[in-house]
């Protein structure tokens, strides 16, 4: 590549994060790193009526948690500060200039109730109302009015906007690393608004294109929404004398829903029962939206699961580290058509991983559990436990409901179970059993399990039915490690009153 690779993720802070916008910035972070490039966070703020607050913290949040790493922003500065589009007023108003004075924009003084009325004439006719080369000199514009009369509605304080004068009948050709040639004729577009009087803020469109100019960007990767965005784009760079700066585009494929159907949104997300944001969210009206993080996932399995939603690394390998997948990743590799989300998918990938770390760590976050419930115990009793049982949850949270009876003795138990292995002689049974475990010394599970099987065989007891009935004394229910780590981990004392207690209410 000849210049240095600079991307940029530049969302607006109109709400929460989602997911989608999440795995965009993750792929423009894997891009510049490896290439060796630049990561800018840039605040696109320009749309001062959706601005909703604590969205821009909610973003920086969301890529720490991620583990993404910004280069330059608004809080890590940068020679291209600032980077929140609100603070880069000043700027942009020359370059607007700079397009009327080309003839490649103009001045529009159309009132809204003009324009609704004009869009509801043509619904009624069954057309698209589309402000361009067809009914732009019929309007009250630059085009036609005097430049007398456009200085003298501007300087009487009435509103205008400053419309991009969109070539008439032109195949714009464009290139997208993904998709390949696109080609789109200009007349099916519209003479998009780029400056407004009445905020002195310039639209999405020019900030946009003249932000990525003066940084430098090499690389634009954004969502599929903004491809229909794309020959305006590259309009504007040609209009503005900035072709041979113009970066390369990609637009990455859309998140289905789990149904394939359409784009992933947060209604199905509330439908089915899981997050479409990777933070938990509460609106000033005390909406709470879930978050992955808050669900329970680690930043790590919930990185990988979006690497591989659009993109393959060409091989059989799932789980990767985020040093993997920058070494590996490739716009190449990236999907043209959607990538459908699944929800169970999801809860594999954090199954793996917290199964791939060790038990301390996993012991250090259950330990809030177990705060929370007023229990307390040693750290090696903990990770013992955890070692026990992480293989059947996905979450760490899930733990207690695998775990409880390690730390609390049951207070009732299975009717099910006691139906198909509690006998009239069971109670006698457990006696010989509790006399065994007396005399076992040291007692762990294998000293355990070297006194209790041959006992069980050479009475013909049936191993089934001793084992799962100690278990039900034990537990309460039928689930859980092997009988004879559960009464290691318990010790001696306990697990012979669990077993005395349950012979004596079971009837």
């Amino acid at each position: 590549m000849s210049k240095r690779v600079r991307v940029r993720f530049a969302p607006s802070p109109t709400g929460p994060l989602h997911i989608g916008g999440v795995r965009t910035a993750l792929f423009n972070y894997f891009f510049a790193r490896q290439h060796g490039g630049d990561f800018i966070l840039r605040i696109e703020d320009t749309d001062s009526q959706r601005f909703v607050p604590g969205a821009e913290e909610y973003i920086n949040e969301s890529l720490t948690w991620c583990g993404i790493k910004i280069d330059e922003g608004v809080s890590e500065g940068g020679p291209h500060a600032p980077y929140r589009q609100s603070e880069r007023k000043a700027i942009y108003k020359q370059y607007a200039d700079q397009l009327i004075a080309s003839g490649n924009a103009y001045y529009a003084f159309d009132t809204a109730e003009e324009l609704d009325a004009l869009r509801k004439d043509a619904e009624v006719k069954g057309e698209t109302f589309i402000y361009g080369f067809k009914i732009r000199n019929s309007m009250k514009t630059s085009l036609v009015l005097q430049a007398d009369e456009v200085k003298r509605r501007m300087e009487s304080g009435e509103q205008w906007v400053i419309r991009f004068k969109m070539p008439e009948n032109e195949e714009v050709v464009m290139h997208d690393l993904i998709r390949g040639e696109v080609v789109v004729n200009t007349s099916t577009l519209d003479d998009k608004v780029l400056f407004k009087s009445s905020d002195m803020l310039p639209t999405y469109h020019m900030a946009n294109v003249t932000d990525d100019f003066l940084m430098e960007i090499s690389h634009v990767i954004r969502g599929e929404e903004w491809l229909p965005s794309l020959p305006l784009h590259v309009l504007l760079y040609r209009a503005l004398g900035w072709t041979e700066s113009m970066p390369k585009f990609a637009h990455l494929p859309l998140l289905l829903k789990p149904t394939g159907n359409g784009k992933l949104s947060k209604r199905d997300g509330d439908k089915m029962g899981f997050p479409v944001f990777p933070l938990e969210w509460k609106t000033a009206e005390g909406e709470t939206s879930r978050g992955y993080r808050e669900d329970g996932y680690f930043p790590e399995s919930f990185v990988n699961l979006l690497a591989l939603l659009g993109w393959n690394s060409g091989t059989e390998q799932e789980i990767f580290s985020m040093e993997e997948l920058i070494n590996l990743f490739s716009l190449e590799r990236v999907n043209k058509s959607g990538a459908r989300f699944d929800p169970e998918k999801a809860k594999w990938f954090n199954h793996q991983y917290l199964v791939k770390k060790g038990n301390a760590e996993i012991a250090e976050i259950f330990e809030k559990t177990l705060a929370q419930k007023g229990i307390s115990t040693n750290q090696t009793n903990t990770e013992h436990i955890v070692g026990l049982v992480k293989e059947r949850v996905n979450f760490v949270h899930e733990i207690w409901d695998q775990a409880s009876f390690f730390f609390l003795a049951p207070d009732s138990y299975d009717e099910a179970t006691i139906k198909k292995f509690w006998k009239e002689d069971t109670p006698a049974i457990i006696g010989e059993v509790v006399n065994l475990l007396k005399a076992i010394e040291p007692f762990t599970a294998l000293s355990i399990d070297e006194t209790l099987k041959p006992f069980i065989n050479e009475k013909g007891y049936g191993m089934g039915r001793v084992m799962n009935t100690i278990r039900l004394a034990l537990v309460g229910e039928s689930k859980g490690p092997g009988v004879s780590e559960i009464c290691e981990v318990i010790g001696k004392d306990e697990t012979i009153q669990r077993l005395k207690l349950a012979a004596e209410k079971i009837r």
